[in-house]
């Protein structure tokens, strides 16, 4: 799933904003953001615009996992 996320800044107010987009959304998301930059350009106060994605089926859990005194990697050289 993606997320959009944009910021709205008006004189002295500051509000954030979000909207969510299915998996296979992204072509939909990336023409939200576009649109997002396109009122930017205007002139409007639209700032901080960016997507974010996390898929739903991932495997492992996201982060820096610690490793166990088994765990051997060496990068490889040549």
């Amino acid at each position: 799933m993606y997320m959009v996320y944009w910021t709205i800044i008006e004189e002295t107010d500051c509000r954030p904003h979000a909207q969510g987009f299915g998996t296979e959304e992204m072509v939909k998301a990336m023409g939200f953001m576009e649109d997002l930059r396109r009122r930017q350009r205007e002139g409007e106060g639209v700032r901080f615009i960016t997507m974010c994605s996390e898929h739903p089926d991932v495997v492992g859990h996201p982060g820096v996992d610690v490793t166990g005194p088994d765990y051997d990697w060496k990068k490889r050289r040549r």
